[in-house]
């Protein structure tokens, strides 16, 4: 029984957190008991219990209380000791934080007609209290969000940014910011009623009202908050009857001088699905993208992140996962978590060695099937140099031209920005790489054995994309 417990437990965080998160700190944690409300685990250190619930206790108590319920609670059964042959491995228990009860609540609205409904409503904002401005890094990528999301913080409902609308791709902190909104109002004004939802869960509370004969008091329920933090509101495309009660909710509140905040995958003229009324006044506000950050801001997150998890690594270590991880701040975190996490339980420093070791496949996922240390390699054995002086400042003309080759391969085959491809050769810039590009090119129309090397190269690279 406790085992098909945990299992669904893992079902529901894995679908809300990053694969490679879930495979560093769910899949090594191995159920013992269920009895009663009290589900107990074991997880292999004291280190990793702290992480847990220092990173994920929120996500952890709605998993116990999806599958046990309200009451359900957890414990932990710590290994501070792995034994040996001898002597049994040493642990101790200890209660989760995610013991804490909340007043009961189905589906967030049915307590409407309860007298304490407006301080429940107060308590129960879903809010993840780790989401804060302080451990949001600001760059250019997300400088106007950041700005007008601490503007609507101090003064809800009051500015013009009403709605506050942020769109941009997936881990680049659109769910970070509106928390932090939201976690900066309810410090600042307790008398103020907030409610974080996913459009999903929305929508799902909505059908449960409709199953119940429920409608009024869902309304009812959201016309009582003062801000209003819907996440990815794509999702309600295609969705009628929802997006008419929402129209309806977000007009009252509108009128009524309360903050709405929203996120979207994209900017409100892109999204299908939606009623142009509805679209129409998520424009009435302001809208403000979070694009990919860029190299600098990388390195202040990966630093920000050390700082707080009080460890130490050396510089160029940042630096190579800043190059290597430029896709978002997700992915980036999970490749930063994941270095800890394998230093931690084998005990290594966090060197080089270690860091590209680590970011071998994760990093082979987010780029592409050739990454740029194969193509050095290939490149480098095809031309009889040795690979190092690829990234070296020699100016010999053969190994010019191989360096040449290996960039413009590395610009075809990998995902890499051009300022990452000239990191990994030697901490060139990008007008080197695109210069090597153009020669390359040059010398293909012009030179018949060059084009019959570069298709010879182009053979064995393909062979390594299809095999992998």
């Amino acid at each position: 029984m406790y085992v098909e417990t945990w299992e669904k437990c893992l079902q529901f965080i894995q679908d809300r957190i990053p694969p490679q998160s879930f495979k560093t700190w769910f899949e090594p944690i191995i159920p013992l008991n269920l009895e009663g409300n009290v589900l107990t685990i074991q997880v292999p250190s004291q280190f990793f219990y702290e992480w847990l619930e220092e990173n994920y206790v929120h996500l952890l108590k709605q998993a116990i209380r999806s599958e046990i319920g309200e009451k359900g609670r957890l414990e932990y059964s710590v290994v501070m000791d792995r034994g040996d042959e001898q002597t049994k491995p040493l642990t101790v228990s200890v209660s989760g934080s995610s013991n804490s009860q909340n007043k009961n609540r189905v589906n967030g609205f049915d307590k409407y007609k309860n007298p304490d409904f407006l301080e429940e409503l107060q308590n129960n904002s879903n809010l993840n209290p780790n989401y804060l401005f302080d451990n949001f890094i600001e760059g250019d990528c997300n400088r106007l969000a950041r700005s007008a999301g601490f503007a609507v913080a101090q003064k809800p409902g009051v500015t013009s940014f009403n709605p506050l609308m942020f769109y941009g791709g997936v881990g680049l902190g659109k769910t970070h910011l509106v928390q932090a909104i939201g976690n900066q109002i309810k410090s600042d004004n307790r008398g103020k009623s907030i409610i974080y939802v996913a459009s999903e869960k929305f929508t799902n509370q909505f059908i449960e009202a409709l199953k119940n004969n429920n409608i009024q008091d869902f309304i009812n329920y959201y016309k009582e908050v003062d801000v209003l933090i819907i996440d990815d509101i794509q999702f309600l495309r295609d969705k009628e009857k929802t997006q008419e009660i929402f129209f309806h909710i977000f007009n009252h509140l509108h009128q009524s001088g309360k903050q709405i905040i929203l996120t979207s995958d994209c900017a409100p003229k892109d999204l299908k699905g939606l009623q142009e009324r509805l679209v129409s006044r998520f424009k009435w506000g302001l809208t403000a993208d979070l694009k990919q950050p860029d190299f600098e801001t990388r390195m202040a997150i990966i630093q920000k992140k050390m700082q707080n998890d009080g460890i130490s690594i050396p510089d160029q270590v940042i630096e190579y996962i800043a190059y290597s991880v430029d896709t978002n701040v997700r992915e980036l975190e999970g490749v930063v978590i994941s270095l800890i996490a394998h230093a931690s339980l084998t005990k290594r420093e966090i060197d080089l060695e270690l860091s590209k070791q680590i970011l071998k496949n994760i990093v082979h996922d987010i780029d592409s099937e050739v990454g740029i240390d194969y193509i050095q390699k290939t490149v480098s054995d095809f031309f009889s140099v040795a690979q190092d002086d690829l990234k070296a400042k020699t100016r010999k003309k053969e190994i010019v031209i191989a360096r040449q080759v290996a960039m413009y391969f590395s610009k075809d085959y990998t995902n890499h920005s051009l300022k990452s491809i000239g990191y990994h050769f030697g901490g060139r810039d990008h007008s080197t790489v695109i210069h090597a590009v153009q020669s390359v090119n040059d010398m293909i129309d012009t030179n018949a054995k060059f084009r019959y090397s570069i298709e010879e190269l182009k053979k064995k690279l393909k062979f390594k994309t299809h095999a992998v």
